[in-house]
């Protein structure tokens, strides 16, 4: 007989203080729903969607009002993702994890997880009350924009292609052009 171990929040947060997976190779881990999850290292085009949303990120925002985070993981109640691009609130100190109370716009950028990010992420976020959830879907060549959560679940889900121009609910003038965003 044999038996799985859930994590809560704080056992991973004391994991990782005490370098439980410093002898690992380097990779993205997150914690969903009690259990690690050891993400795929990301491919040339993921990296080259990250990297201009993240240009996009500062060239569009008041660094005074926000700080952006680029796969950093939040704290959502017991579990802790990393999403691939986060706009937070300004926060007083380095030292403490956003939570998903702090998030302002939360992207994923899905090559090969975009049914995770589709629905179990999504329903996370939806859950834990992320207001603006986008996953760029990076095959597809759209943008699935996430709002107005409601238990578990968002009431607005709209897909967006090129020639579409979008922006987020916290910084309406942060326009992005979704063929600038998937002619790299």
């Amino acid at each position: 007989m044999s038996s799985i171990a859930k994590l809560c929040g704080a056992d991973f947060d004391q994991m990782v203080a005490k370098g439980a997976f410093d002898s690992l190779p380097p990779m993205k881990i997150e914690l969903i729903n009690g259990e690690l999850r050891f993400m795929n290292p990301a491919g040339p085009l993921h990296e080259a969607e990250i990297e201009f949303l993240t240009d996009w990120s500062y060239a569009n925002t008041d660094r005074n009002l926000l700080s952006i985070r680029v796969q950093s993981s939040i704290s959502c109640s017991e579990h802790r993702p990393e999403p691939d691009v986060i706009w937070i609130r300004k926060m007083p100190t380095r030292m403490i994890r956003p939570t998903s109370q702090d998030v302002l716009l939360l992207i994923e950028v899905a090559d090969s997880s975009l049914l995770g990010d589709l629905v179990e992420k999504a329903e996370l976020y939806a859950t834990h009350a992320i207001q603006d959830y986008w996953v760029v879907d990076v095959s597809a060549q759209q943008v699935h924009i996430h709002r107005n959560p409601r238990q578990g679940s968002y009431d607005s889900v709209a897909v967006h292609s090129k020639p579409a121009v979008i922006a987020p609910l916290c910084y309406p003038t942060a326009s992005l052009s979704l063929n600038e965003l998937f002619d790299l």
